[in-house]
């Protein structure tokens, strides 16, 4: 009421005083305007009666001249007539003509028109000059009453009042509701950018003036951005529980397959026997809880030597072994395609391309050749396990960039959900690659691509951007390609699993302490730092151990209290850089041993072997400070698994900066992995943390990593994609009902 009021009171007040400036001007043009109409219906009068008028004259017939007066007198706007001799005397009227009017003084052969104001009011003598035989013979008077035009004149000023006041408290109403539904479009679009959320192609257009207070807004923002992040505009406990209500409710219909290089579970073949291997794979421990909660078909590389020996006759195996919920589905490759697509072209080519890691990429025509026959072949597996025209493709990493494409080709409805696992590089060095079009176009298959951040978001933006014809709605994050796709490329930080499952059974924080140092020799006052990680150069393992090196020199009263255990697992040992990596780190080890270790003390115990689940947990728990020293990497889970092992509260996070997970953990200890001196005093600084303090740090990264689990990680990709498959189908219903040739669509 009170928006309606200040616009409805001005608008009047100024109407109000235009009106009354215009008045005069708007009452002396009607004025003039029904005077012309006197004047000429008097013109009108004369000649159709002056030859009467001048034959009964002539003929002094005094009789008739009064009753033609009368009958010309019956017009409701003529007054009275009168004949006026040529000494301008009256010498006859009709019975209404003004006692106190005489006649007009021009007595000239022209007509002449004369108001005259009476008591009773003015009137209009037009007087006519009479002729016969080119001699006057006096002249006609003809009395109109001017009256009308004062009281039509009042009723026009009541009119426009009225008009006025209405156009005016109209005027008002609609501005107002108007500038309602714009302030609410305003604050609507204002949420919705703050808040990070497409808005639809309408609130663009209705709303571009928001734009740039949206960018600086959001400049701001991010400056003041809490370390929490970004917070769901719906809070939900994600859970099993909750993503398959998820599925259920707003997908009941959506048929779940995931695609990824990687199997959960590896069969091989030792001492004649079968064993069950677990991979150490951040990927794996994303994407196996979410199957065990949702279900569906996982399609993999069959790559263990016992692989082939447990499936059916369809290359399925239904896992988890204890408990099945999901259905793997194990493709074979040759190891020429292995060769070729996996340690060629996404080892050799594409892992160092994403990854600033200062190792040269190597691309070969044959790798290439071989990475679109397997990106083939695994598309063939995707549509022979679909059974619905529009499942939901889950499609992991870097392998299968080109898939998606593959896959839209052949099941056009479907919702294939694409998560790049590692960075994206800037447009130069991503221009690096040979097929960075073909790429680019595989992956905008995809009816959602996501990254961990907004960085790499940005980059694979721009890199489309440079190397695509292609229209990129900046605001929405959303690609539109030349033959019409949509996708929509956004930031999904990828978690594990709350709480992991091999935590029910593991001891706890005390008895692991007690199992780690037995089993290594690790004395009962040492304290001992962990990091777990593959054989990688990504990881930084030899600058974790340069690290604890430069502890030891800057802060002697650590010799024989430190202790460093790095486990590692041996990965793409076939590459030479992996080769070197691990060479590198051993060689560095025993190098700072020599130097620094006593009989029975050492600085850095390298560990070689891969480690289950259980057992990574149990050296997390038991541990006081955990490395993640990567020079480059998507987000490292290894950061997340050792906060949600450590529910004492305890224990000291030591996190690089390159690493995606540092922009959730804002309470680990951020180090560049590069500055070895720095590195070190940070670890320094973490081994002599006040307890309350790493408490409270520890605290505050559970909350975080306990909310934005795996499965709030899935669930948020999920949500978008029922967006999408709703939004779908409504168009879908909207062309269906348009009939042929009915009409334009809009």
């Amino acid at each position: 009421m009170r928006m309606a009021l200040r616009f409805v009171l001005p608008l009047l007040l100024v109407l109000g005083l235009i009106a009354w400036l215009a008045a005069p001007a708007v009452g002396g043009l009607i004025e003039k305007w029904f005077r012309a109409d006197v004047e000429m219906r008097s013109r009108l009068i004369f000649n159709s009666v002056q030859e009467n008028v001048a034959e009964q004259v002539r003929s002094g017939s005094s009789r008739q001249v009064d009753g033609l007066f009368r009958r010309i007198a019956q017009d409701e706007r003529v007054l009275a007539l009168g004949l006026c001799d040529n000494s301008g005397k009256l010498v006859r009227r009709s019975a209404a003509w003004p006692a106190s009017l005489g006649c007009p003084g021009d007595n000239s052969a022209e007509p002449s028109f004369t108001v005259a104001h009476l008591n009773n009011g003015s009137v209009l003598a037009a007087s006519f000059a009479l002729a016969s035989t080119g001699a006057p013979q006096g002249h006609l008077v003809i009395l109109h009453d001017l009256g009308f035009i004062e009281r039509r004149l009042s009723s026009a000023e009541s009119y426009l009042a009225a008009f006025l006041g209405f156009l005016g408290l109209a005027a008002a109403g609609v501005t107002a509701i108007v500038a309602r539904l714009t302030l609410r479009g305003w604050l609507s679009t204002l949420q919705r950018g703050l808040k990070g959320q497409p808005g639809t192609g309408s609130d663009r257009r209705d709303a571009p003036e928001m734009a740039p207070l949206l960018r600086e807004m959001r400049k701001a923002m991010r400056s003041l951005e809490a370390p929490r992040g970004l917070s769901d505009a719906i809070r939900v406990d994600w859970g099993p529980d909750s993503l398959r209500s998820l599925l259920r409710d707003e997908m009941p219909d959506a048929e779940v397959l995931v695609v990824s290089n990687r199997q959960p579970y590896i069969h091989n073949m030792e001492d004649g026997k079968v064993t069950l291997q677990r991979p150490a794979s951040g990927l794996v421990t994303a994407l196996e809880p979410i199957m065990r909660a949702c279900g569906g078909t996982w399609i993999a590389h069959g790559s263990g030597s016992a692989d082939s020996l447990m499936v059916d006759k369809s290359d399925h195996l239904a896992v988890p072994p204890e408990a099945p919920a999901y259905t793997l589905r194990r493709v074979w490759l040759s190891d020429e395609e292995q060769d070729g697509y996996y340690y060629g072209l996404a080892n050799e080519g594409l892992w160092p391309l994403c990854h600033i890691a200062f190792v040269r990429p190597i691309f070969r025509a044959s790798d290439w050749e071989q990475y679109m026959a397997v990106n083939r072949k695994f598309a063939d597996a995707v549509v022979a396990e679909a059974t619905t025209p529009n499942p939901v493709v889950l499609v992991q990493d870097y392998h299968f960039a080109l898939l998606p494409q593959m896959v839209r080709e052949r099941l056009p409805e479907a919702t294939i959900i694409t998560f790049w696992h590692i960075p994206w590089p800037n447009p130069e060095m991503f221009s690096i690659c040979p097929w960075k079009e073909e790429i680019l176009a595989g992956l905008l298959g995809s009816s959602i691509l996501g990254f961990h951040t907004q960085f790499h978001c940005l980059n694979f933006l721009e890199s489309v951007d440079r190397f695509l014809a292609s229209h990129i709605d900046r605001e929405l994050s959303v690609v539109r390609d030349v033959d019409g796709n949509t996708t929509l490329v956004r930031p999904y930080p990828i978690s594990i699993e709350w709480p992991p499952v091999a935590l029910a059974d593991t001891p706890p924080v005390d008895q692991c302490r007690e199992l780690v140092r037995q089993r290594y020799g690790i004395g009962a006052d040492v304290h001992l730092a962990v990091g777990v990680e593959r054989f990688d150069y990504t990881k930084g393992i030899a600058d974790r151990f340069r690290a604890v090196q430069s502890l030891l020199e800057q802060h002697p009263e650590w010799i024989g209290r430190f202790t460093l255990l790095q486990v590692a697992a041996p990965t793409r040992g076939r590459l030479s850089a992996y080769q070197i990596t691990q060479e590198e780190a051993e060689g560095l080890a025993a190098e700072i041993n020599e130097r620094f270790g006593r009989d029975d003390w050492r600085p850095v115990l390298l560990v070689a072997r891969h480690h289950e689940p259980d057992e990574v947990l149990t050296l997390f728990r038991a541990a006081d400070l955990c490395l993640v020293s990567s020079l480059h990497d998507g987000m490292n889970l290894v950061a997340k698994e050792f906060v949600a092992a450590r529910d004492d509260e305890d224990g000291v996070l030591v996190l690089s900066t390159f690493a995606g997970a540092s922009r959730e953990l804002r309470e680990a200890l951020i180090v560049n992995p590069y500055d070895i001196q720095g590195m070190g005093e940070a670890m320094h600084v973490g081994l002599t943390m006040p307890a309350d303090q790493r408490r409270e740090r520890m605290k505050l990264m559970r909350e975080l990593v306990s909310e934005h689990n795996i499965h709030h990680w899935a669930g948020r990709m999920l949500l978008d994609a029922a967006r999408m498959r709703k939004s779908r189908a409504i168009q879908n219903q909207m062309v269906q009902a348009v009939p042929a040739g009915g009409g334009r669509h809009v």
